[in-house]
């Protein structure tokens, strides 16, 4: 369990986004999680919504190193993970790292990379590392990616592949701000100079010792049990292809756990499962030609299966 200055500080960071990204309370909590939870978060929506925002709000508050890289069709593999140029002087290849050797990455409009780019972020996402001319080179860590597509404007785009989609812990639509929050926003200050004159609330360390909290909080056999069911349901749904794998039920539960977590609880819950299944596992399942789309699938399966 945490100690109370280290629970304090993350609500406080929490509290610092929400004054940033104002009106998304719940989105804001979904991205703490999958930060907590080592994973990384893609965002579906139109633009100037607050994605960019988000990202740079999360790096602020957290004491994060922060990089943004907007993804075009001419962008190289190297432009993301780094390169090696040859030193006369010095008589050997020099590495000039990446954009990716940050701790918070915000990859904009990925969809718009080739999938040879695309592909770049892989064995950094999965594994936290990237192997460049035979060398493999450590990321930051904490490492964090925020993928961003804009789901209306398609043309000229290369989806992502399933392999990349299951990358992502969470995917989340922030969607426009209800009536109060635009209007905050619209006779409030600049968002990014208010995120400019913010002090970190946390640092690296915290945030890892945050992370190594959340594998210490309890799953019982009952809610395994619970999470099992829910992925056996999912293989076999009307209107399903493609069920979720295992790795998206520990997916699932390292998400519970973190969920949990950021409520102030020692031990994750049913509730904690059902408030993170739609984003975990929308974008995981493949429909069939008219079995709708991913979220709707998702709640779906989430109705079906009943908690012991």
């Amino acid at each position: 369990m945490l100690n109370d200055d280290l629970h304090d500080a993350l609500k406080r960071a929490q509290a610092q986004v929400n004054q940033w990204v104002l009106g998304k309370p719940h989105e804001v909590r979904l991205a703490f999680v999958a930060l907590l939870s080592d994973g990384h978060v893609l965002i579906e929506d139109l633009p100037g919504l607050g994605k960019t925002t988000l990202a740079h709000a999360l790096a602020a508050s957290l004491g994060l190193g922060f990089q943004r890289v907007q993804f075009t069709s001419d962008l190289l593999p190297s432009d993301i993970v780094g390169v090696s140029v040859y030193d006369a002087q010095a008589r050997q290849f020099q590495f000039h790292p990446g954009p990716v050797f940050t701790q918070v990455l915000l990859a904009d409009e990925i969809n718009r990379a080739p999938p040879r780019t695309q592909s770049a972020l892989l064995e950094a996402m999965a594994e936290h590392q990237v192997t460049i001319d035979g060398v493999t080179r450590a990321l930051p860590d904490p490492f964090f990616v925020i993928a961003t597509q804009n789901p209306v404007d398609l043309s000229g785009t290369y989806p992502l592949p399933d392999s990349q989609l299951d990358r992502f812990l969470l995917r989340l639509h922030l969607g426009y701000p209800p009536e109060d929050a635009e209007r905050a926003l619209l006779a409030g200050s600049d968002r990014r100079d208010l995120i400019a004159n913010s002090e970190a609330v946390l640092d690296p360390d915290r945030v890892r010792a945050l992370r190594h909290a959340v594998t210490d909080v309890h799953a019982s056999e009952a809610l395994v049990a619970y999470v099992q069911r829910l992925l056996a349901r999912s293989r076999h749904h009307p209107g399903v292809r493609v069920g979720l794998s295992p790795r998206a039920g520990i997916a699932l539960l390292r998400a519970a756990r973190a969920h949990a977590l950021l409520l102030g609880r020692s031990h994750a819950l049913p509730d904690d499962v059902q408030a993170l299944f739609i984003q975990v596992a929308a974008h995981r399942l493949v429909a069939d030609a008219d079995g709708g789309d991913g979220a709707t699938l998702a709640k779906s399966i989430l109705h079906a299966v009943a908690v012991d």
